[in-house]
């Protein structure tokens, strides 16, 4: 699909559709109709922090077909039939970022502030700093410390799925302690 003279990238992907417990319900669908009929399903993101403990922030790449150009502070996607929440993350991390790590699954909650409501798995992984992101994928990336981090949620244009995803990571981390 062509808007203007840049290219979108329309992936279909297949999702299994889950219950309000999480539970798979043995339905397979496209993600473009789970997201168009409001059905739950599956997506596992990834907190990526380096050694000295910065985020990393990316800025998604204009050809996406789900909003292009906005920053995010989790990397991830769809959970595909079959898969676990923890080898969705890791397979995302490696498709996007070229970095092959075992994220660690902290929290799943019922995400309603994206396009339609999802299960949201939130993991958090300690990353290279010098990952190769796809471009196809990845704009622009940053690390930030949590303080630039902060800042920059409140100037920049993110996805939703970061603000929440993010406030409930910070909570998570604040309980832990």
């Amino acid at each position: 699909m062509s808007v203007g003279s840049a290219r979108v990238c329309v992936v279909d992907e297949l999702v299994e559709r889950v219950d309000d417990q999480d539970r798979v319900l043995g339905v397979v669908v496209s993600r473009r109709q789970a997201i168009r009929e409001g059905w739950l399903h599956r997506v596992a993101v990834t907190v990526c922090r380096d050694e000295r403990g910065r985020i990393l922030v990316h800025r998604r790449s204009e050809q996406l077909s789900r909003f292009p150009g906005f920053y995010e502070v989790v990397v991830g996607g769809a959970v595909d039939i079959g898969e676990s929440y923890e080898k969705a993350a890791a397979r995302e991390l490696a498709e996007e970022l070229g970095t092959r790590v075992l994220p660690r699954l902290l929290f799943t909650f019922i995400n309603r502030s994206g396009l339609s409501p999802h299960w949201l798995g939130v993991h958090e992984a300690v990353v290279p700093d010098a990952v190769v992101p796809d471009p196809d994928e990845v704009a622009w990336h940053a690390w930030l410390t949590e303080p630039e981090l902060r800042s920059a949620l409140l100037e920049w244009c993110f996805t939703p799925d970061s603000h929440e995803a993010f406030s409930r990571y910070l909570a998570f981390r604040t309980a832990q302690s």
